[in-house]
């Protein structure tokens, strides 16, 4: 018993760092992506910008669920954390296609941002990385608001490429459609994540109290 404590208190001590790292990325990735999406006209780095600050709130629900004090009181924060990470798929998806939305109806293109471009290829690489270790943290230790946070980091560094292709692709191509096209779908991704993470969080487990025994209710077991 004790060492499985010890293994439980390990992994979350790695899904806090992680955690933690995410958030510290994303608060930076935030700021420099809308300064540079501003200097740029870039509003495919604007809207990544804004995306990073829902990942923040998504990372630090985990945060919250993980810090419980005990065992019983983390099961009980499992559905009101499934409930607010579906909330920030919701938004993430409804800024997605709003911000897609706009620059195909406007024909807006994207100004050319070299320095962006090579944030972004950094950014892919550290998210796909994150959602992988939080994936299999989130498996060993049982976490479904890690996991399904997991799904938020890797749809963060699957935006991070199709931002980086599509401002590429209009930089060198001309394809300035490329980049909502992309956007749009990753939204509908993000929605269809919100609604799968919405019933888990309705058949997740309040706490670690278990079911009356009809047996010991009864005293003469009838």
């Amino acid at each position: 018993m004790a060492q499985l404590d010890a293994e439980t208190s390990r992994l979350e001590r790695r899904a806090l760092l992680l955690e933690y790292a995410t958030i510290g990325w994303n608060v930076g990735e935030a700021v420099l992506t809308i300064t540079l999406g501003s200097i740029a006209g870039s509003l495919a780095l604007i809207s990544f910008g804004t995306v990073s600050i829902v990942e923040v709130f998504a990372s630090s629900v985990v945060v919250w669920h993980v810090r419980s004090s005990d065992a019983d009181g983390r099961r009980g924060r499992t559905s009101p954390a499934l409930r607010m990470i579906a909330g920030a798929f919701i938004v993430l998806g409804v800024v997605l296609m709003i911000a897609a939305a706009g620059d195909l109806t406007s024909g807006r293109r994207p100004g050319e941002s070299p320095w962006g471009i090579a944030y972004l290829a950094v950014t892919a690489v550290v998210m796909f990385g994150l959602a992988v270790l939080k994936r299999r943290t989130a498996v060993v230790l049982g976490s479904e608001p890690l996991n399904s946070e997991a799904t938020v980091t890797f749809l963060d560094g699957v935006l991070s490429a199709t931002t980086l292709a599509g401002l590429a692709l209009n930089a060198y191509v001309g394809w300035w459609w490329a980049d909502p096209i992309a956007a749009l779908l990753i939204g509908a991704a993000a929605l269809n994540e919100a609604r799968d993470t919405w019933k888990h969080a309705r058949v997740a487990p309040r706490s670690n109290t278990p079911a009356p025994d009809p047996d010991r209710l009864d005293p003469t077991g009838t």
